[in-house]
């Protein structure tokens, strides 16, 4: 089953006199990219949630925040009052509308509080880690749900192609016969006689080089491997990318092959749907 890079996970707790709050967003990446948003009281644990979020998202551009909501009296925890001044003092110099809470505001505005305490309680510590996990868990399901919308689109595509496949198919003995008689045509125009077995020979040589059957059996294959890795229990974007690839260079081939305008026309949409499907394989995990 599939899944997309693209998601977002929510997780609040309420302790003692603070509400913590996690927030995780992930958007397409080819490799692991984290930026983080840690107050003070946890940032010794940076690389302990690194690692989890390493683990656990595998990839794409994660931006990971913790929010810290002083909501009571707590001796652990002091305010900082020259900084929290200093915020009130330049929000009030963007913005002058006196129902704005400035207050509020440069409360939740980074190291406005810090724990006073020497080192974090595991209690704690313990419960906003699990926090974590429910907001990892929360964002895993958000990309599950995105990739089986992007599953069903690229089955869609997928179908798509087959069908133009079939389409050409149906064209092959007008364009053999057609081929046939652009030949003639020509070697008549020479008003030169030709040895007719010599000419067959040559023939049958020429239309060979523009069999297209072993392209339109690949591509089939191709087809058919992608689908199969679409139901497969591991989500991997990078491997139908490759797949896609495979796809477009036989889809070219028969395409430099046809030589008959109507099997061209019928390539072109192949190709628009393919282009499509690759774009999207750009955002599965």
């Amino acid at each position: 089953m599939i899944e997309s890079m693209t998601g977002f996970g929510k997780a609040a707790l309420q302790l003692k006199a603070k509400k913590i709050s996690v927030e995780i967003k992930s958007l397409n990446s080819r490799n692991l990219d984290i930026s983080a948003r840690i107050p003070s009281e946890y940032r010794e644990k940076e690389m302990e949630i690194r690692q989890l979020l390493a683990q656990k998202l595998v990839r794409g551009k994660i931006s990971f925040s913790i929010y810290l909501e002083i909501t009571g009296v707590d001796n652990g925890v002091k305010i900082n009052s020259d900084l929290v001044h200093k915020y009130i003092d330049e929000l009030k110099s963007i913005d002058l509308n006196p129902q704005t809470n400035y207050l509020e505001i440069a409360m939740q505005l980074p190291e406005a509080v810090s724990a006073t305490k020497d080192q974090l309680e595991e209690k704690e510590w313990s419960a906003v880690k699990e926090l974590i996990h429910e907001a990892i868990v929360n964002i895993k399901d958000y990309r599950a749900e995105e990739g089986k919308s992007l599953g069903q689109d690229f089955i869609k595509r997928i179908g798509f192609i087959e069908e133009y496949l079939e389409e050409i198919k149906e064209f092959e003995k007008d364009r053999i016969s057609l081929l046939r008689e652009r030949l003639m045509k020509s070697i008549e125009e020479l008003q030169q006689k030709v040895d007719e077995n010599r000419f067959e020979q040559e023939l049958v040589y020429y239309l060979e080089k523009l069999d297209i059957t072993e392209e339109k059996v690949r591509l089939k294959n191709h087809l058919n491997y992608f689908l199969e890795i679409l139901e497969s229990p591991v989500s991997n974007g990078k491997k139908l990318g490759f797949i896609g690839q495979e796809i477009g260079r036989e889809i070219n081939t028969i395409g430099s092959k046809a030589n008959f305008a109507p099997m061209q026309k019928i390539v072109v949409q192949m190709k628009d749907e393919l282009e499509k499907i690759k774009e999207q394989s750009l955002n599965i995990l």
